[in-house]
C-alpha cells in the first residue's frame, strides 16, 4: 500500500425493478461521494436490479450482461470522470448458460482493474442463488489498483474466515464485501436481532484476525417475493466500515446513506506488530482444513 491514507465511501440504497432509475441513483450517489473527497466507493451486491434470487425464474437470466458491457462501460466512465476506484457488483453473462455473481473493480483511469466471481453460493429459501450463479473460478486473489490491493468478496463469502484469511495472505490491503442480506419478515424481533448481530460480528472478526480494514455495503428496504411463496425480504442495511481491530468507524441504519471514512493505512502494520497472528500461525498443523468434515 503506497497511500498513507485513503478516503473510502460505502453507498447504501434500496432498489426497484426500474433499472434506469437504479442506475441514476447510483451515479448520483457516486458523484456525492466524489464531492466528499472519496478515493474508493463500494456498492451493494447486484445493485442494478431487485434481488431476483428470491425465486427460481428462467426469465431473470435476461438481467445478466457481459463484462465489458453496458453497465461496466457506464461505471468505467464514472470512475474516470471522478478519478476514483469503484467496486461494483453485476450479474455476469460469461457465455450462453454460464452466469456468475461478479464484483468488478474500476481504477481511477476508468480501466477494469479486475473481477472477482463469488465463490460461496447459497441455496436457501429466499436466496436461490445456485439456480442462477456458477461458483467463481478465480480463487481468492486481491485486485491490484492505484490505491492498493483490494480483497473483494461477495455476501455469502463474508461468513467464511478462510476466504478473508486467503485474501490477507495474498497481500490484500482492504477487505470489501458487497452484500444483499436481510430478514424473513416472519422471524420474531429477537431472531432478527441475532441474525444482524452475527453478521456484523463475523465481519468484525475478519478485520481483527487479519488486521485489515473491512468495508461492507448492504442494500435496505423490503423487496417482495414475486413468486408469492414467502413474505419477501426486509434488507436490514447497517452497512459499515471498521478498522484493523474491528472498531466500528461508521455505520448506517435502514436508510439511503453514504458512509465516508478516511482510513490510516499504516494501521495494519502497527496492529500486526502488536498482534502477530500471521507470525504465529501453525501452517504445519492445518492440513485438515481442506477436509469437508473430520469424522
Amino acid at each position: 500500500m503506497t497511500n498513507k491514507s485513503i478516503k473510502v465511501s460505502v453507498i447504501q440504497q434500496c432498489y426497484s425493478d426500474d433499472i434506469a432509475d437504479n442506475k441514476l441513483k447510483i451515479s448520483t450517489a457516486i458523484e456525492q461521494a466524489a464531492n466528499q473527497g472519496s478515493n474508493l466507493i463500494l456498492l451493494p451486491e447486484l445493485h442494478n436490479t431487485p434481488y431476483f434470487c428470491q425465486s427460481e425464474n428462467h426469465d431473470n437470466f435476461d438481467l445478466a450482461e457481459t463484462i465489458p458491457g453496458e453497465s461496466s462501460d457506464e461505471l468505467s466512465l464514472l470512475a474516470k470522470k471522478h478519478q476514483l476506484v469503484i467496486v461494483a457488483s453485476l450479474f455476469e453473462k460469461r457465455a450462453a448458460g454460464l452466469y456468475h455473481n461478479t464484483a468488478v473493480v474500476f481504477d481511477t483511469d476508468g480501466s477494469i482493474a479486475g473481477t472477482y466471481r463469488k465463490m460461496h453460493i447459497p441455496d436457501d429459501p429466499g436466496f436461490y442463488e445456485k439456480f442462477y450463479f456458477t461458483p467463481g473460478d478465480k480463487g481468492f486473489t486481491p485486485i491490484n489498483t492505484s490505491l492498493g490491493k483490494l480483497g473483494v468478496l461477495v455476501c455469502w463469502d463474508q461468513w467464511f474466515p478462510e476466504a478473508a484469511r486467503l485474501m490477507a495472505l495474498a497481500g490484500a490491503d482492504l477487505l470489501l464485501y458487497p452484500t444483499a442480506i436481510g430478514w424473513d419478515p416472519s422471524d420474531d424481533k429477537a431472531e432478527q436481532a441475532r441474525q444482524k448481530d452475527a453478521w456484523i460480528t463475523i465481519q468484525r472478526g475478519h478485520a481483527i484476525a487479519n488486521a485489515l480494514p473491512v468495508i461492507v455495503a448492504n442494500r435496505h428496504g423490503h423487496e417482495e417475493d414475486l413468486s408469492l411463496v414467502t413474505d419477501g425480504i426486509e434488507f436490514w442495511g447497517n452497512s459499515f466500515i471498521c478498522g484493523t481491530q474491528g472498531e466500528i468507524l461508521a455505520q448506517s441504519q435502514q436508510n439511503d446513506n453514504i458512509l465516508t471514512v478516511e482510513l490510516d493505512m499504516s494501521q495494519t502494520e502497527n496492529t500486526r506488530r502488536v498482534w502477530p497472528y500471521l507470525r504465529d500461525r501453525r501452517t504445519d498443523a492445518y492440513y485438515d482444513l481442506i477436509r469437508q468434515y473430520i469424522d
